[in-house]
């Protein structure tokens, strides 16, 4: 289970719970929420390789060779450009765990954010000598089944490991999407085990606030 410290003081718990096909055999997860361990929501239809493709762009985003590397010089800052332009555009954005399911089920967000901070002295006559820190951050929410919410800010690192913490939960329930100790077939892309399946639902948000769904491409 993927476990983030929220800012609240609390501990948001992510469990991938596998979907099995009528023969019994798992084929992708679905995510259970727990907030200090007690339960909280259900989202994710069958939303694992797309964490696991989340998980590998978060990874070449960090790299010396990236480029976001040109524009962050630290790695703690770089993360995936999302496509679409706007002010905290989003990593991912996960509604119901079944289609049949009512909004109340919960939802799990998470945007990039970034802000700014003054470095240097903070007399207006020596302002030549300070600069502008520019810090960038994934802020991940989680509304619960009874309409409570939660956020944690996390930096590439932290978002990192814990996309890694539920990969590892899931092969651990007997669907994988990364090869383990072993090299990409030809044609296909590192850490995958198969081929996608496309039928997730990630749902984003519009002007109006509201949300509309959107298929896997």
């Amino acid at each position: 289970m993927g476990w983030i410290r929220c800012l609240d003081g609390t501990s948001l718990g992510v469990l991938p719970v596998p979907s099995r096909d009528r023969g019994g055999t798992p084929f992708e997860v679905t995510l259970e929420l727990r907030r200090d361990g007690d339960p909280f929501g259900a989202v994710g239809e069958r939303c694992g390789y797309f964490l696991a493709a989340l998980a590998e762009q978060v990874a070449a985003a960090r790299s010396d060779g990236s480029p976001q590397a040109a524009r962050w010089p630290d790695p703690d800052d770089r993360f995936p450009e999302p496509a679409g332009a706007g002010r905290e555009p989003e990593l991912f954005a996960f509604r119901y765990r079944d289609r049949g399911d009512v909004a109340s089920t919960g939802e799990l967000r998470c945007a990039l954010r970034t802000s700014s901070m003054w470095v240097g002295p903070r007399d207006p006559r020596r302002a030549v000598e300070g600069r502008w820190r520019l810090a960038r951050r994934a802020v991940l929410d989680a509304w619960g089944a009874g309409g409570h919410g939660v956020r944690a800010v996390l930096t590439s690192a932290a978002l990192a490991r814990f996309l890694d913490d539920l990969l590892v939960e899931a092969e651990r329930a007997g669907v994988g999407y990364r090869a383990v100790h072993r090299g990409s077939s030809p044609g296909r892309s590192p850490g995958f085990t198969s081929a996608p399946d496309r039928s997730w639902t990630v749902f984003r948000r519009g002007r109006s606030g509201g949300t509309t769904p959107r298929r896997g491409p």
